[in-house]
């Protein structure tokens, strides 16, 4: 693994660095949006757009809930009046939802950002993930795994340990749910849930697992937000986490249509500029 100190003002890009007389290349993130309160990963429409949340102190009433990124990094406002907006998905059919883990709330977001309630009495509603045939899935971070209908109808679908701060979604292509919580264990598990509700556990040495996306390819990418060894990993089928973009503080991920990647801290968007992880 090779590991380099970024100096401040590079663009995103891939970089050469001369190791042992041998060149070498890193890609760069660059900033892509700023001012955010992000606590789970942004989300990408199909044309590419990019949705990112200020999501506030418990019970904090903000301007603005959900920002839009256009894929030129212009920031607009779209959404507000949600309390402490969490986490966000878009169903099969482009639409997209956003939780409050104030309310307990799965809010449906119109192309206007007008919002409408779409289930209720979700406990911390954290994490959103949409299975293929629009069934919502929903991370209690108390501990309990909510299945939606399309009619906002919720049922207990599974039971994790409880997490400190978010439980983070994914559904796979193997049609099973994938999930991260971070506890105040010393190590915690990336969780497979299967479509029984069965739980196994996908890999247990992150220390912190948050932010959890799959990219083009069917791969399970993981943010490790562990102090000094923060990150975005590379869960490959067989083997060892893989380090594929090292940074401080990060909580989430997100793949655009093509394939390329943004991760979030808690205020910035990064972006790596035509560059597909895989």
């Amino acid at each position: 693994m090779l590991a380099a100190v970024v100096p401040a003002g590079l663009d995103a890009g891939r970089a050469p660095v001369r190791v042992g007389g041998e060149t070498a290349y890193i890609d760069i993130a660059a900033p892509f949006a700023t001012g955010l309160h992000q606590v789970d990963n942004p989300v990408f429409d199909r044309d590419g757009n990019l949705y990112v949340t200020y999501s506030g102190t418990r019970g904090q009433q903000v301007p603005v809930s959900i920002f839009r990124v256009r894929p030129n990094g212009t920031r607009e406002t779209f959404s507000s009046g949600i309390v402490n907006p969490t986490s966000i998905a878009i169903d099969p059919e482009g639409k997209l939802y956003v939780s409050s883990r104030f309310e307990g709330i799965v809010y449906r977001v119109a192309q206007d950002g007008n919002v409408e309630t779409f289930a209720s009495d979700l406990g911390v509603a954290c994490g959103l993930a949409f299975a293929g045939d629009g069934t919502l899935f929903v991370g209690d971070r108390s501990g309990t795994i909510f299945r939606v209908d399309r009619k906002g109808q919720a049922t207990t679908f599974s039971t994790l340990p409880a997490s400190v701060a978010a439980f983070h979604l994914a559904f796979g292509p193997d049609l099973a749910l994938y999930v991260t919580g971070p506890t105040l264990s010393s190590y915690d598990s990336v969780y497979r849930i299967d479509a029984s509700g069965t739980v196994t556990t996908r890999y247990s040495g992150f220390g912190r697992p948050q932010g959890v996306a799959f990219d083009p390819q069917g791969v399970l990418h993981v943010v490790e937000a562990l102090a000094g060894v923060s990150g975005l990993y590379r869960l490959p089928p067989d083997g060892e986490p893989e380090l594929v973009l090292a940074g401080p503080g990060l909580v989430g991920v997100a793949f655009d249509p093509l394939g390329g990647v943004v991760v979030t801290s808690n205020d910035t968007a990064y972006r790596l500029a035509n560059r597909v992880i895989g």
